[in-house]
């Protein structure tokens, strides 16, 4: 007798479901434990990605992350986070708590389509991913193309770091409000893009990808970026090298361990980038611990490669300190904050970005949203000769856009040098000479 097995492409996240029913997740949130946050643990079955996947919750909801602690060896998980919210008090919104509760615990439908890099189709808006050499007015031009084309920016991500631009802006038609489909003119919207990215510059390449569907928009970024060896170092950046992040990597011997060590000034979001990084280079994550003492950031992980084994040569170890620099540098934002709030409308993006480029301002990262009708949009802006922006200046741009359409958020200051301590002062101390780690009371004791 013949046996016709065939096997779903959806085997997988079935096999997920039926670990997550055997070993549920599950997740304490305690108010009592720590005098000035919130500490949540999630206990679960270990899989490739939960960490990236756990961090992102907490990160979406823009809770900031003090304190963590983090073991997956075997097949158990266990993450202890001390978070606020951006007032720095504790989490005590029931709806939050709630909802914490709800992607994180037993009763989730958290499966790995979240890890996932791909697009859904979506009938909403059209997504492209843009990446090529930064320049003053980049943003201005291809906002200017997207309005030529008829098509309205209603989100978007700009970042830009080490000469290397890239972002991921979703669009709609500007008559039908929805995602565009025509292929003719989605050739068209993509070859434009491409030849402003490219701009004079042969010497390094340019690309543009047009897709129906969402995507994690900071892991693209991240990813875009990387894929853009944006990490090699030119030398020709304004920023100090004592101000860089310092990373080091070191390997334990003894335990066949990588230890990676973060130094740097502390941000919103900063354990995201980190853990992304980390992630999409195939490594995983055994042990770590976050601390954040005033302005720093300390950041400790205990990785392998996927197949067991530690960092292999001192190129490697070069790579990934490089890779977690720019991963760190990225997001930082350098510049003048901008935030423009009004009714949104198509083209609203390229006469805002025009009248900074005429006024000679460069934008070095921008969010774009809109919702309900209104647009609410942030840049950072610094002077495209290099000086600081200059107040007249300012003045005269938020008078030509409106004076309570656009206003000044500040402005970012230069961190310090961190103070230079042994690679081989690892913050976990004796982990390994005892695993009374693994229960709750770790969660009264790690305020």
């Amino acid at each position: 007798m013949d046996i016709n097995m065939s096997f779903s492409p959806n085997m997988d996240d079935e096999y997920e479901k039926l670990i997550r029913r055997m070993n549920p997740p599950r997740v304490v949130i305690d108010n009592e434990a720590c005098k000035n946050a919130t500490v949540i643990q999630v206990d679960s079955a270990n899989r490739p990605g939960i960490l990236l996947e756990v961090v992102q919750v907490l990160t979406d909801l823009n809770l900031i992350i003090t304190k963590a602690y983090i073991s997956s060896d075997g097949g158990w998980f266990m993450d202890v986070f001390n978070v606020t919210g951006q007032d720095g008090n504790k989490i005590m919104d029931d709806e939050i708590l709630d909802y914490i509760k709800k992607v994180l615990g037993p009763d989730s439908c958290f499966t790995s389509s979240l890890r996932s890099v791909g697009f859904k189709p979506s009938d909403d808006h059209t997504a492209i991913e843009l990446t090529g050499s930064d320049r003053p007015g980049l943003l201005s031009e291809v906002s200017a193309v997207l309005t030529h084309l008829k098509c309205n920016v209603v989100s978007a991500e700009v970042w830009t770091h080490n000469t290397r631009a890239a972002a991921v802006m979703h669009v709609t038609d500007e008559e039908t409000g929805s995602a565009i489909t025509d292929p003719e003119r989605l050739t068209r919207i993509k070859e434009l893009l491409c030849n402003v990215l490219k701009g004079s510059n042969k010497s390094r390449g340019a690309k543009t990808m047009v897709l129906h569907g969402v995507t994690l928009t900071t892991r693209r970024l991240h990813q875009m970026m990387f894929a853009d060896r944006d990490y090699e170092r030119t030398y020709d950046e304004g920023l100090d090298e004592k101000q860089r992040p310092n990373v080091e990597v070191v390997n334990w011997y003894d335990k066949d361990y990588s230890v990676v060590t973060i130094r740097s000034k502390d941000r919103p979001k900063l354990l995201f980038d980190t853990v992304c990084t980390l992630t999409d280079m195939q490594y995983v994550v055994f042990h770590a611990n976050i601390v954040v003492e005033g302005p720093e950031a300390y950041q400790e992980y205990y990785i392998r490669h996927l197949d067991g084994s530690p960092v292999n040569s001192d190129a490697e170890r070069e790579r990934l300190m490089h890779c977690l620099e720019a991963a760190i540098e990225r997001r930082v934002s350098e510049g003048l904050k901008l935030e423009l709030c009004t009714t949104d409308r198509v083209g609203l993006l390229s006469d805002v970005t025009r009248i900074f480029r005429e006024n000679s301002l460069t934008v070095t990262r921008a969010e774009v949203t809109t919702k309900d009708g209104k647009a609410v949009n942030t840049f950072y802006v610094q002077d495209s000769s290099g000086y600081p922006v200059d107040s007249k200046t300012i003045d005269s741009i938020r008078q030509t856009i409106g004076q309570t359409i656009l206003h000044v958020k500040g402005s970012s200051k230069e961190s310090k040098p961190v103070a230079q301590e042994s690679p081989t002062r690892f913050l976990f101390g004796g982990l390994f000479r005892s695993r009374s780690f693994v229960n709750f009371g770790l969660v009264r004791s790690y305020s």
